[in-house]
């Protein structure tokens, strides 16, 4: 799922093994910021309960101090792949330990911080929930203030942002092989 940004400067990907942010990939020139890549990996993570399916997701605070609803998500460390960073942001950011069931697809998305235009990839998984509870007490970058199980019917209201709400939809069409 990309969704270009119009007048977009040009940019040069990450190698699929590179940390989360890359150095700038354009020069400053008039009103032009340069532009970094970002890379996060994360998902749906989904359990049975009371009769009915239900998701684990985050809250944050954003730049404008509004709270804001979205599925838990981070950067690879090291050498890890996008599933095994997924598992391990999930699990960090939820207190919920997951297998990864399929990949749900990327979403990409703009935004400016610190004087960078960021353009930022976020490749989503489809997890079964395997234990664990409720915690934001692990996430060692203190993003997520809260952290809820959502009915996954009730996820379109409750996910902040459109295009977590076009990956909720994929992993509810997915769900029949699964659960």
């Amino acid at each position: 799922m990309v969704h270009p940004v119009p007048r977009a400067p040009k940019r040069s990907p990450l190698p699929s093994a590179a940390g989360s942010l890359a150095a700038p990939t354009t020069q400053v020139s008039g009103s032009q910021l340069p532009t970094v890549e970002e890379i996060s990996a994360g998902g749906v993570v989904i359990e049975h309960f009371d009769g009915g399916l239900r998701v684990a997701i985050i809250a944050r605070i954003n730049r404008g101090g509004r709270l804001e609803w979205c599925l838990p998500k981070g950067h690879p460390e090291g050498e890890e792949s996008y599933a095994e960073a997924a598992v391990r942001e999930i699990e960090e950011e939820t207190g919920i330990a997951g297998d990864i069931l399929a990949p749900l697809g990327s979403i990409d998305y703009w935004f400016t911080v610190s004087g960078h235009r960021v353009h930022k990839t976020v490749h989503h998984f489809l997890l079964r929930a395997t234990g664990g509870f409720l915690t934001i007490e692990n996430d060692p970058d203190h993003e997520a203030v809260d952290v809820a199980w959502v009915p996954i019917e009730d996820l379109g209201r409750k996910l902040s942002f459109p295009n977590e709400r076009r990956i909720t939809d994929l992993a509810r069409e997915l769900l029949p092989e699964y659960f």
